[in-house]
């Protein structure tokens, strides 16, 4: 739905351009034209939610829908700073919408509590971005291909315990620009000797490059058959957090939900005869996951969903704006380690 010519409705008024001033002279007016005329749907307000939505009102966007349809508890607001301290019982995406409006009163944000499944196609086609968080792989799938349909940019995410992940689909044709060092040409007088035939490069001076990355669904990124030569090479530099995530899906399709604390020892257990059927089904070895993983995957960790919140809400504003190369397709970060691994599953 967005493309690189500006939207009439993105104009920016002199109040938005002294908001927005710092972020106009990081990546240019109009990428922040394109992001201030985008609608952006997000479904799911716990903790990995709330840094997204923290992150896109911050960035400006035009229009924030916050959808959500379950109750606070005391496990649920554990890593959402959004939701006030007293709002057990209250609807997550409504609890959360003042703090979240009060971060930036420009951007349009409102709550929606209906649940995401009961949506039809055409409410998520008044977006420009849809990011779903802690949703199940069958309704991720559902949404991404009806979003690479129309053109709408598709995300998703989660973060279980001291891992996260995000993937994103930006469509067959992703237009961007990137900032690049400009090559100085060489005079004629002093090309002479061998370093004069290497092209000179002035960091001072840069030229914007137009650029288009192409992305595959997130079904396809799913189901990778691992058995194939080309696939078994790969299998080398793919994170461990990949088969995790595998995982972790089948958990939620099984029992609806994600691994709770309050039930670690039958989750455990699950975790583990579900890894084995997983793994084997996929034509690797379970090892892949060792069995201590199922104690680092319990419940939200407010700093990881710092990290991997931060880094979709980046893709979003990137993939919007227009601006800077995109991650494709998976980020996967695992809190043992301390960081992060882009890896380019699936993509072509």
């Amino acid at each position: 739905m967005i493309d690189m010519i500006e939207k009439e409705e993105s104009i920016i008024s002199e109040e938005e351009a002294a908001q927005y001033d710092r972020q106009i002279r990081l990546w240019g007016l109009d990428a922040q034209k394109r992001l201030r005329g985008s609608r952006v749907l997000l479904v799911g307000l716990r903790g990995l939610g709330a840094e997204i939505a923290k992150n896109l009102i911050l960035a400006g966007v035009k229009a924030l829908t916050l959808l959500d349809h379950e109750q606070v508890t005391e496990e649920s607001r554990r890593a959402q700073f959004l939701i006030p301290v007293d709002a057990d019982g209250q609807n997550q995406a409504q609890a959360s919408l003042e703090r979240a409006q009060f971060l930036n009163p420009m951007v349009e944000v409102k709550a929606d509590t209906d649940q995401v499944e009961s949506k039809s196609d055409d409410f998520f086609l008044q977006f420009d971005a849809v990011c779903l968080t802690g949703c199940s792989r069958d309704l991720m799938v559902r949404v991404d291909q009806l979003c690479a349909s129309k053109n709408i940019k598709f995300f998703c995410g989660d973060v279980c315990g001291y891992h996260g992940y995000m993937f994103s689909n930006l469509g067959q044709e992703h237009h961007y620009v990137e900032e690049k060092a400009k090559v100085v040409k060489q005079s004629e007088e002093t090309n002479d000797g061998p370093e004069m035939k290497k092209p000179k490069v002035d960091p001072n001076e840069t030229t914007m490059v137009k650029k288009t990355a192409s992305f595959c669904s997130f079904k396809e990124a799913l189901e990778i058959d691992w058995t194939s030569e080309e696939a078994k090479v790969r299998l080398k530099r793919t994170p461990p957090d990949y088969f995790l995530l595998q995982v972790l899906l089948k958990f939620r399709t099984d029992i609806g939900r994600n691994p709770d604390p309050s039930s670690f020892s039958e989750d455990s257990h699950l975790l583990l005869q579900i890894r084995d059927d997983v793994l084997e089904a996929m034509g690797v070895n379970p090892e892949l996951l060792p069995d201590n993983f199922v104690s680092y995957c319990f419940s939200e960790m407010a700093p990881v969903c710092a990290v991997v919140g931060g880094v979709l809400g980046q893709e979003i504003v990137k993939a919007l704006s227009q601006r800077d190369a995109p991650h494709r397709n998976y980020f996967f970060f695992d809190g043992l380690k301390g960081s992060g691994v882009v890896d380019f599953i699936g993509a072509k």
